[in-house]
Parts: structure tokens; sequence; C-alpha cells
């Protein structure tokens, strides 16, 4: 989720829309000035019900920010973040999950309106499309609220969080400090609502599945022990998706997902299309781990015979021309792939979800000029999140609410400089010293930023001990990276979460 199309979005939508009429405050403060060097929490308090399963839930809603502080009481910064806990419910028996999106840079906006939160924005069809505005939400029927109470956390300089003073904000956003940092938060959050005896989760996605395979180890240490993760559009090893000189996993572990894409667009030959998706992604893995494998380790002593069947291989999966993989020297980056697949139509494909479609003016050129599948949801999700956090939870800031900001960059990779980012090891460390942790794993099948087969092929690498394996679940959907916009998917990936979460405790 690199693609900075933010800035002009972010100032442009906090009006009302036609909703209901939000709910009467339990408690209040002050509105937060527009500077964040105030050190203090600021946190309203609402009450609200919800239908979810035909189960009628009371529930309070807490939004705002939490100053956190150096041992010595310095502040360092203001977190926001809104929690949902259900009314009457014995903390000792409830379970509560942390959760985040990813980025690095975005807010935990989609996860919370778009997946597990008590309101959800309403789409234009099934696929995800944004409605026409004004934008609305509903009450999400496919929240986890009935299972868990949740807590969603915006990193430093994502929403509403902002360094103290704001200048510091660059101590913030690192691999390693990133993950003291919303760490340190949920020990506080913890600490602070006796929350110490509950049955705890984390859920992520996208750079969150990174922030949450790191947090598994850093709150170890604390003693602070989980009980389940959920990562979706997972990516822990970055190898696996850095297209970069000398590194030819990326070609590899991509291949299936062009194939699926392929096939969503019906540009694969008759047999293999008819075959359905698993079957040709299937097809795809087994030739990508095998003869394609050793085809780009031979590099130039691939002989001629054995080149041309790879090609053929190739244009028979990826459904771009013979000519084309020629031309790129078997190796086709994602971009190419997104601007090629549908090019005699002058369209190109999404990257968070291949399915969409976008419209370049220049036909000929190597890349997209945007992402269509980002497009299609960051005006809707940015505009209800400003009218929902105002208007129903009452909270009030004037700082833009940074929904998905490149202020986090350049962004520090600390110890990982001069290699690639791996938190596997560190997740596989925390589920050997805690052998009671699960781990679900949600995979789109149209996903081309984080890619089904590189998960696979991480999980694969961790080394796990025999008896551990069992602690992972991985499932998969006909979606693309927020598999959620899909509404089908989305029930189906409520079902997974649920049934996961129940096992885990």
């Amino acid at each position: 989720m690199k693609r900075a199309v933010v800035a002009l979005l972010l100032s442009v939508c906090a009006a009302a829309f036609a909703q209901d009429a939000p709910p009467e405050k339990k408690e209040s403060s002050a509105p937060p000035k527009s500077s964040s060097s105030e050190a203090k929490d600021n946190i309203v308090t609402t009450s609200h019900t919800i239908a979810i399963g035909g189960e009628t839930i009371k529930y309070t809603a807490r939004a705002g920010t939490m100053v956190m502080r150096d041992e010595d009481g310095t502040p360092r910064a203001n977190i926001f973040f809104v929690a949902y806990t259900k009314d009457g419910a014995d903390p000792a028996k409830r379970p509560v999950t942390f959760t985040f999106n990813g980025g690095p840079g975005s807010s935990s906006v989609w996860l919370h309106m778009g997946c597990l939160g008590p309101k959800r924005v309403v789409y234009k069809d099934d696929l995800g499309n944004a409605a026409t505005p004004p934008y609305r939400t509903v009450d999400n029927e496919l929240s986890i609220l009935d299972i868990s109470d949740l807590v969603f956390i915006d990193p430093v300089t994502t929403g509403y969080s902002r360094a103290i003073p704001v200048k510091d904000d660059g101590k913030f956003h690192g691999v390693d400090a990133d993950i003291q940092s919303v760490g340190e938060f949920i020990r506080l959050w913890t600490t602070r609502n006796a929350r110490w005896s509950s049955a705890k989760f984390l859920a992520g996605e996208s750079y969150g599945t990174t922030r949450a395979a790191g947090l598994s180890g850093w709150l170890q240490e604390q003693g602070l022990f989980l009980n389940g993760i959920v990562l979706m559009s997972s990516i822990l090893n970055f190898q696996t998706a850095r297209f970069d000189s000398g590194n030819d996993l990326p070609y590899i572990l991509f291949l299936p997902t062009y194939t699926a894409t392929a096939w969503y667009h019906k540009k694969l030959p008759a047999d293999l299309q008819s075959a359905g998706l698993e079957k040709a992604v299937a097809e795809a893995e087994d030739f990508a781990l095998g003869p394609y494998t050793s085809a780009l380790m031979k590099g130039d002593r691939l002989a001629a015979a054995e080149r041309q069947t790879i090609v053929q291989k190739l244009t028979r999966l990826t459904g771009l021309s013979a000519t084309y993989i020629e031309q790129t020297n078997l190796r086709v980056k994602i971009d190419r792939f997104d601007k090629e697949l549908l090019r005699e139509k002058r369209r190109t494909v999404g990257r968070l979800d291949a399915r969409f479609a976008g419209i370049d003016i220049d036909a000929a050129g190597e890349r997209p000029e945007y992402d269509p599948s980002m497009s299609a949801i960051m005006g809707e999700y940015t505009a209800v999140l400003n009218d929902y956090v105002r208007r129903e939870l009452r909270y009030e800031s004037d700082l833009p609410y940074e929904i998905l900001t490149d202020r986090v960059r350049p962004w520090s990779y600390d110890r990982n400089n001069n290699r690639y980012v791996d938190v596997a090891e560190t997740l596989r460390g925390a589920m050997s010293e805690n052998p009671d942790l699960k781990v679900f794993v949600a995979n789109g099948y149209y996903d081309l930023a984080t890619p089904f087969s590189a998960t696979r092929y991480t999980f694969a690498r961790m080394g796990l001990d025999s008896e551990l394996r069992k602690n992972v679940t991985m499932d998969y959907y006909e979606a693309g990276h927020m598999m959620y916009i899909d509404r089908k998917a989305h029930e189906k990936l409520k079902d997974g979460i649920a049934k996961f979460m129940k096992d885990a405790m």
C-alpha cells in the first residue's frame, strides 16, 4: 500500500452524511487542540447496541488518545485508539483483540470500518466498489464483537496519533521502534483496563502482519502471552516481495497470483480457464516451485530448448504473449504484469485487488498510473471514518486523520539494513516458547501485494516443529488484499476467525 493518493483526499472528507442521530454521550472531555503536545489523555465514552447473529449486544466505545511516557514521566507520543467492550461481560472470561493495519503509514481504518468493527462502509456492489457519495455506514453484522472486545490502534503519525513533540516522529518510524511503541500501548491499555487475565489476540493486515509477528516476541518478553494471532494478507519475509536485481524469489512466488488474475479476466487457454480457479492456481504453483525455479537458477546456462519450454508454459499460465515473456527474460515484474495483461483493452489491473481495472492515458506505458483497487475505496473509507469518529463516537480533533500517509518515510529497517526483513523467525520463537499460541492466516487469490504463494513459502520454511505446525491454520478467499470488501469473502472470513478464536481459547 505504498501509493500516495492521500494528501488531497484527507482534507475534503469531514462533511456530515445522512445517518441516524448519534448516541448520547456518557462522558466527554474538551476537544483536543490542533497540537499534539498536550501531555494528557483525551478519551470520550459512548454507549451503543448492535445485533450480530441474532444476539443484541450492548457495548461501550472509547475513542481518544492515550499518552505514552518514558519511565521518568516524559511524554513521548499521543496514541489514538478506539476500543469496543461488551457491557456486563466478565473481563476474565472475555477475550480482547488488538488490531491494526500496515503500510507502513496506514491507520487502522480498513480493519476498523471494513472488517472487524461494529460499523462498516456501504459498498456499491459485492465486489467492494465505493458507493455513490455521500457515503454512509451500517451496522456490521459480520463484526467479531460477539466473540471478542476490540482495540483498534493507530501507530504514531497515522490516524490522530502524533509524537511529542511532533518533530520527533521519526523516532517511531522503523521496524523495531514501531513494534516497541505499539507493544507498549498494548501493555499499558491491558494494565489500565485490568485485562491481564483476559484471553488476548492480535489481528494485523499487510505490514500489520509484520508488526504482529514482531509483537509476538516483544510482548512475551514483557510477560504478555497471546492466545492467537490473525494474519490477513501476510508478509513476514520481505525477500518474497522485492523485485530486486539478483533476487528471483518474487518471480516464482507471484506467478500463481498472475494465473489467478488471468483466470479472472478470462485470459487463460480454454482448458485451463474451464478447469476453475483452484486447479489453475495449483498448476501454476507446481510449475513455479519446480521447473520455473530450476530455470531461473540456471540463468544463462539454461539450454535454448528448455528456455522455449519455459516461455510456452509461462504464456499459458499468465495470459501474456510469448514475445513479451521473452523480452522480460522470463521475469515479469508486478507493475509490468498489471499493465500488460489487459493492454489491448487499454486497461490495467489492480495491485491490492487484481479484479479491479483502471484506465491510463498512455496505453503504451510500462506501468500503471495508479492502483484502481485502492482508488475504489480510498475516498469512501476516508470520508466515513472522519464522520463516524466525530459524529457517533463524539471525539473531536482538528488534526487531519492520516488514513494512509507518506509522513512515516523514510522507514527505518534498523538492524535489518543490508538484509531483508524477516520476522518469521520471531514468530517461530514465540510459538516455540508458547506452544498454545495459534495463528490464523487469511489469503486472497487476487492479492498482488502479498501473494498467497509467498505466504505458503514463508510458513513452509519457518522451521516450526512438527508438533507446532497444527497451530497454524490457512484459509483462501476469492478476493484481494482486503478480502472483506467482497461480501461473500467477508462472510467466510468471519466464520474462519470465529472458529479460530474459539479453538484458541
